[in-house]
């Protein structure tokens, strides 16, 4: 099938315009600002060479206007749109581009972490150098995959909120 996959710009952990899995496959991906159209960057690809599907990696980072563009590729121009992403931050809070897509997706699928407990992980912790859970800080940090760890809720309250 042929596949468009899109990236955003900011996720340069490996290299941009690449979406790496942790096992180490790669693929070439188109990358996309917060001001870009991300319908008319379909639409102009399309025109090369039909697409079967869109995949979108780090999902978490699309804008609300980047959601609705999808919405109008799936509606207008046939094309199904799979996203992959983080539902909630470090601290807890929905990401932007989560929060449209849980809103206004007409499928969702879950694909479940495992907390160290054997809970179903829901949530992500982020940890300094130490190993100490930081509750503050900007919501978009770049890399340091070694510094989150999905947990579950109840294990998430516990050690953010020392609850």
């Amino acid at each position: 099938m042929n596949t468009l996959v899109l990236a955003p710009q900011l996720d340069d952990r490996y290299t941009i315009g690449k979406v790496t899995s942790r096992i180490g496959l790669q693929t070439d991906a188109t990358t996309f600002v917060s001001t870009d159209d991300i319908s008319q960057i379909i639409a102009d690809k399309n025109k090369e060479k039909p697409f079967n599907c869109v995949l979108i990696d780090e999902a978490q980072f699309l804008t609300r206007e980047h959601v609705f563009q999808l919405g109008k590729v799936t509606d207008e121009m046939n094309i199904p749109v799979l996203a992959y992403g983080l539902r909630t931050d470090f601290q807890g809070e929905p990401f932007e581009g989560s929060k449209y897509l849980l809103a206004w997706s007409d499928n969702l699928k879950e694909l479940k972490a495992i907390c160290h407990c054997g809970s179903k992980a829901t949530m992500v912790l982020r940890h300094d150098e130490e190993g100490n859970v930081i509750n503050e800080g900007s919501q978009v940090e770049i890399g340091g995959n070694d510094r989150y760890v999905s947990v579950c809720r109840q294990h998430f309250n516990e050690s953010f909120y020392g609850k």
